[in-house]
């Protein structure tokens, strides 16, 4: 996350699907106190891909380990951090969904849905973090 923000609010679930209820409320929650209601549906999307990735592909569903799920708020955007215990992945070299060869397959579009309904995304620490920006 880049300098000027302030962490408002978080939560910690365990890697598992049942706990997506409570980034969801925390979504809903953070929307709708920061005035943001217009943005829910790209936010709700963007954030549970983010979430969903940091279980499945991060911990590999392990449920003893955990995904932070961060709110923060400067003057100019707002942004979600979701944060995995995994390995990480290489981030710069992801297979593009659109391309003819991958275009029936059933994974792989997490990232660009991020990407196309955040106003930006940048993973770090070899992309164990991902903090998906919004503008205000």
């Amino acid at each position: 996350m880049r300098e000027g923000f302030t962490v408002i609010d978080e939560v910690s679930i365990a890697s598992e699907f049942d706990s997506l209820y409570e980034v969801e409320n925390l979504i809903e929650k953070v929307c709708n106190d920061f005035g943001a209601e217009e943005n829910y549906g790209n936010v709700l999307i963007a954030v549970t891909e983010a979430v969903n990735n940091a279980i499945i592909h991060g911990n590999r569903k392990d449920k003893d380990l955990l995904v932070q799920v961060s709110f923060a708020d400067s003057s100019q955007q707002y942004c979600f951090v979701v944060l995995d215990s995994g390995q990480g992945f290489d981030f710069n070299n992801l297979p593009d969904p659109t391309a003819p060869e991958n275009i029936e397959k059933e994974n792989g579009r997490g990232i660009f849905l991020m990407k196309n309904l955040a106003d930006e995304v940048e993973f770090s620490d070899y992309g164990r973090r991902v903090t998906v920006y919004f503008s205000k």
